[in-house]
């Protein structure tokens, strides 16, 4: 046996390793996006939390006593509901987004070497990912915010809650309720927030890994001299760069739409959007309007743990995503016959 001859990996590993290559963009953002989710899901409920409350709490006070209240599993409330669909939208999401910049490649559209153009292919293909993908996240996430404000609803309707409703029993009621239409409330708001934080998120993603050293090939070069960092940190600190500038620039839409769902899930009475937005920053009473920078620091309150979250999640998805990318690069190809 020729002993400098490199060993063959067996014909179903090596089938194997070609399904991961095909299917790599799934296959990267499902692994990654496990780790990323539940990383940073209690930050997402003290999010959810602060942005219904009423009177500004600190973010210590507000963990403290949903821990004394609820205990650990109050953190963690719904997160199988981003577990379970996180195989359906992050999936797809990457999937749209690589076919779109594929496209564009193929097509040689937008393909020169300026960060702009890569910019904009990123930006076109997060906004196609968004909006088609909103139609199937919608429901999820109308869930996911019923079950991290069951206390806060069931207080609005004078109720006390001793122990919450369980998913399927929340469903159950939603749907019972208004039908299936009853799982698509505030849809309108969730499609304009996807569409376009999904679009910018993906435009800065892009546009700062173009500055960063990325070549068009996809390959991590030499990283600039105005910013010498190691290759590997490059997908944390644009994934968290863009996960936080992102977010702040929609977060003002996202609070409308959670507290427009609040209502309806509470059975209130339905308010427009403008309508909502004014209360929020103004206040209830026309006569005696808040102070319009307390009204502004109301719709961005949350922001700093939202931020917080914004570096964890997607500062880790971005870099297991390139990990398993990697990884899947450097696997051995199929063997040939003979």
């Amino acid at each position: 046996m020729d002993a400098t001859k490199p060993t063959n990996p067996p014909r179903g590993t090596a089938a194997f390793n070609e399904a991961l290559r095909r299917n790599k963009a799934v296959v990267c953002a499902l692994s990654a996006s496990y780790i990323s989710t539940f990383a940073g899901y209690p930050l997402d409920s003290l999010k959810s939390r602060l942005q219904t409350m009423k009177t500004p709490i600190t973010v210590p006070t507000l963990a403290s006593i949903v821990y004394r209240e609820e205990g650990v599993v109050g953190f963690y409330r719904g997160l199988w509901i981003p577990l379970v669909t996180i195989s359906f939208v992050r999936a797809a999401s990457f999937t749209i987004y690589t076919e779109t910049k594929d496209h564009f490649r193929a097509n040689d559209y937008l393909n020169r070497n300026s960060v702009l153009d890569a910019a904009l292919v990123g930006g076109i293909g997060g906004a196609m990912s968004g909006s088609l993908i909103s139609f199937g996240s919608a429901p999820f996430e109308l869930v996911k915010v019923r079950r991290q404000l069951e206390f806060t609803i069931a207080a609005s309707k004078g109720v006390h809650l001793v122990k919450p409703p369980g998913t399927a029993a929340a469903v159950k009621e939603m749907f019972k309720t208004n039908g299936i239409r009853g799982l698509y409330t505030g849809f309108r708001l969730h499609f304009l927030r996807d569409t376009l934080g999904t679009g910018l998120y993906f435009f800065e993603y892009d546009g700062m890994r173009h500055l960063l050293g990325r070549e068009r090939n996809g390959e991590q070069g030499s990283t600039p001299s105005w910013l010498p960092i190691h290759s590997s940190l490059v997908p944390f600190v644009c994934g968290s760069l863009s996960g936080v500038t992102s977010w702040a620039l929609i977060y003002p839409l996202d609070v409308v739409k959670t507290k427009v769902q609040q209502r309806a899930l509470a059975g209130e009475r339905g308010r427009g959007v403008w309508e909502t937005l004014h209360r929020l920053i103004r206040g209830p009473d026309p006569a005696a309007p808040k102070p319009l920078l307390a009204g502004c620091a109301r719709i961005y309150r949350g922001l700093g743990v939202s931020a917080v979250r914004s570096i964890t999640t997607h500062g880790l998805l971005w870099t297991f995503f390139d990990l398993v990318a990697n990884w899947i690069d450097r696997l051995p190809p199929l063997p040939e016959d003979g």
